[in-house]
């Protein structure tokens, strides 16, 4: 499929950008970044404004051959939304079947959507990691509005004969991450002693250069059409290993207390941080050789390499 003209949305976010970016350098494509706000890619593509939350005009679409879908409500710990699976819903399945529809009736060929682990879980065992495949069992609000807007996807698609694709990463991390992975970085730069030390599990990460590159290859790949993608570094790390390695890729020596498992769940449970303890002690493995299969894909960035980028990122955004 010959594609040059692309809708990324969510253009000011972690992952929309680093998409839009990547398009810039890459001559065959055209990006049009879609931003709810301000974004740093003024002057550099043409911006539209875009709310996931509001209306979707047809107009900012025409000419668009495959939209690359990134704008979503994104999952946080301790949600204060009264209701937040009805919000999680408004947002990441009544926004997103609004904006497919648009883009089916404004000629769109293809429809790639960032979906999440979450639709699958939050946490294997040993030895059996996520596939594709497999049936979906999200746990909380976010990974349920996840799993609908796909099914909502999919009926768009056997309606529409639009093309969609469906990506599932698990945690991203790269030049530009936020959140708690930030937040890791500048404890290990500061030598605080983390009770993380005897943490056996085994977890899929992916860095925000492979997960861009997979986007990439889905925009024209005829075998992409109509399949849902698991996309992983395909390296995994327990959290003591990921430490470790981050903080070598800082300069630091990671100061790990071997606090046990079971103690750590313990106090976690004590002060009402179930789902920290489950997010750092459990496994979630994914099984990306449908991926490798059908597309010829490979991780382009390696681990290492990904580490090292993020923490010259750090140092970056430390020093400003």
């Amino acid at each position: 499929m010959s594609v040059s003209r692309v809708l990324v949305t969510g253009a000011s976010g972690f992952v929309g950008e680093a998409v839009v970016y990547r398009l810039l350098l890459d001559r065959r494509y055209t990006p049009v970044a879609a931003s709810r706000g301000r974004t740093r890619l003024d002057g550099l593509c043409q911006v539209v404004p875009f709310d996931l939350g509001g209306a979707v005009t047809i107009t900012s679409m025409m000419g668009v051959e495959v939209v690359v879908h990134a704008a979503a409500r994104v999952h946080v710990m301790n949600d204060k939304a009264v209701d937040a699976l009805a919000e999680f819903r408004r947002i990441n399945v009544d926004g997103t079947v609004r904006l497919a529809r648009s883009a089916a009736a404004a000629g769109v060929k293809r429809f790639i959507f960032i979906s999440s682990i979450k639709v699958n879980g939050e946490s294997t065992e040993p030895g059996k990691p996520f596939d594709a495949d497999l049936k979906p069992q999200p746990m909380d609000p976010y990974g349920i509005s996840k799993m609908e807007a796909e099914i909502a996807l999919r009926d768009i698609a056997r309606e529409t004969g639009m093309e969609v694709v469906i990506i599932r990463p698990p945690l991203v991390y790269g030049p530009g991450v936020k959140a708690n992975f930030l937040s890791m970085m500048r404890w290990l730069d500061r030598g605080v002693v983390l009770p993380f030390g005897a943490i056996g599990n085994r977890r899929s990460l992916v860095a925000i250069g492979n997960l861009v590159d997979l986007l990439v290859t889905c925009i024209d790949h005829p075998a992409a059409a109509g399949q849902t993608f698991l996309v992983s570094d395909d390296a995994d790390m327990s959290t003591t290993q990921l430490l470790e390695n981050m903080a070598n890729a800082l300069g630091k020596k990671a100061r790990l207390l071997p606090l046990p498992v079971w103690l750590l769940k313990a106090v976690a449970s004590c002060f009402g941080k179930q789902g920290v303890a489950q997010r750092l002690c459990a496994s979630l493995q994914v099984d990306i050789s449908k991926t490798r299969h059908v597309l010829g894909w490979v991780p382009p960035v390696s681990v290492e390499k990904a580490l090292r980028q993020t923490a010259d990122y750090y140092r970056d955004l430390k020093n400003r």
